[in-house]
């Protein structure tokens, strides 16, 4: 067992879920959040007795103070939450595209800046933020989303240098074959697929073990790193 306490903002559902077990698996405390209060306690519930669930929405930042204020030191913080999107600029919804940017940049943004006074000043401490390979790797429809995630590039530098000793780093996740929103599309993840060599996807456990890794490693500090498999080099 550790001391060590790590929220996950994001973290009811697919590889935020994924990620909160595997850390409580090795003996951290997690506090884990979703929009609703309840499926929050109940993840958490499921996950064990070293969890915990709180309701947190970053898409209305001006709340986050409040709705983080129950939690106590951290020594990581997982910037997970996303929302899926498809907005064009020939069909552009600009209710649609304002909450996605409110919700990943400044939604991000405020989250850590209400939790600095909480998160051990400490190269100990990482803070990992969510983009997505969108950010170079467009489809049609991915205007608002590749834009986001090539921001989140910038935040990552900028809190790195603002905020050291503590280590801030970005994880670009490619398709994720196993995930919750993949599962079953076997036309689809066999086409992506074929674009990797060794023609297999980046997995959950992938991202995982990529995101402990930029938590925990002293030595690497305003890092975008991409976890795909290589997808799109063949």
């Amino acid at each position: 067992m550790t001391e060590r306490t790590i929220a996950v903002i994001g973290g009811t559902s697919g590889i935020g879920r994924e990620l909160s077990a595997s850390l409580l698996a090795r003996g951290d405390r997690v506090i884990l959040s979703g929009r609703d209060a309840e499926r929050a306690a109940s993840v958490a519930a499921e996950l064990g007795d070293r969890a915990s669930g709180i309701a947190v929405d970053l898409s209305e930042p001006e709340g986050l103070r409040a709705q983080l204020q129950s939690i106590g030191e951290l020594h990581g913080l997982v910037l997970a939450a996303v929302e899926r999107d498809a907005n064009t600029v020939r069909d552009y919804d600009i209710a649609r595209a304002r909450r996605l940017v409110t919700l990943k940049l400044i939604g991000y943004t405020e989250a850590v800046h209400v939790l600095l006074d909480r998160l051990a000043p400490s190269r100990d401490t990482g803070i990992v933020l969510f983009g997505g390979r969108a950010k170079d790797a467009p489809y049609p429809g991915s205007t608002t989303v590749s834009t986001i995630n090539g921001g989140i590039d910038g935040l990552a530098r900028t809190m790195a240098l603002e905020l050291a000793p503590m280590r801030v780093n970005a994880i670009h996740p490619g398709i994720i074959g196993d995930s919750p929103f993949w599962a079953g599309k076997t036309a689809a993840v066999d086409a992506y697929s074929s674009r990797t060599p060794g023609a297999q996807l980046a997995t959950m456990a992938d991202i995982v073990s990529a995101t402990t890794f930029l938590l925990d490693n002293h030595g690497v500090s305003g890092v975008s790193l991409d976890v795909d498999r290589g997808w799109r080099l063949t």
